[in-house]
């Protein structure tokens, strides 16, 4: 038998309670979410925005933790949830995809774009506040230019074909016979590290430029 769920969601200013905070802006979202047999989704909306938000919210509640993963490696921010082991791919990461170009893009969008891109970040933040006994790794709040992270399709930009040996070989600089360290733009540096510096004073430190 398959199972609906109507959702009607208005989204509206309220003081976060809870790690994910609802967006500030009143917005409304009619969404259906009819979940078949076998528990697979099907998501109708009134408006292409209404569809995003529901198909998200559905993905959010099958699979969150590889949602964040995904976005995690895609905005060149691993290493905040894995260490350092993931460091070099991160930076390789951000030399294709910069957090900075990605908000330009979104204050440059169409309205009809910006709408779904919002509409896929409530979904998200909506899910975690709905949800919490789900505690992400590093991203408690989404925001609607996060998507664009994956706007090159799924077969374009193949960047893990690109190796991080000679990339970490070109930032790491000899500073004496038994020690080295890495010499990594300190934008870049604050950006990986800004969620970890309070928490986790062990993190490893890196060679301004």
């Amino acid at each position: 038998m398959w199972r609906k769920r109507a959702m009607v969601v208005a989204v509206m200013a309220w003081a976060a309670t809870g790690a994910a905070a609802r967006p500030d802006v009143a917005r409304t979202y009619a969404t259906t979410i009819t979940r078949d047999e076998w528990g697979i989704p099907h998501v109708h909306g009134h408006s292409d925005a209404d569809a995003v938000y529901g198909m998200i919210y559905a993905q959010a509640e099958d699979d969150f933790p590889r949602i964040e993963t995904n976005y995690l490696t895609n905005l060149g921010r691993l290493a905040e949830a894995e260490g350092e082991s993931a460091v070099w791919s991160d930076l390789r990461q951000r030399l294709f995809i910069d957090p900075v170009t990605l908000r330009a893009d979104y204050a440059k969008s169409p309205p009809w774009l910006q709408a779904l891109m919002t509409a896929w970040a409530d979904a998200l933040n909506i899910y975690l506040a709905d949800h919490p006994g789900v505690h992400p790794k590093v991203l408690t709040h989404f925001e609607p230019w996060m998507a664009l992270c994956f706007s090159e399709g799924s077969i374009g930009g193949d960047i893990e074909r690109v190796p991080l040996g000679p990339l970490e070989a070109l930032l790491w600089r000899q500073t004496g016979r038994h020690s080295r360290r890495p010499v990594v733009p300190r934008a870049a540096r604050i950006e990986w590290h800004r969620h970890r510096a309070q928490a986790d004073p062990r993190r490893p430190r890196f060679a301004a430029d």
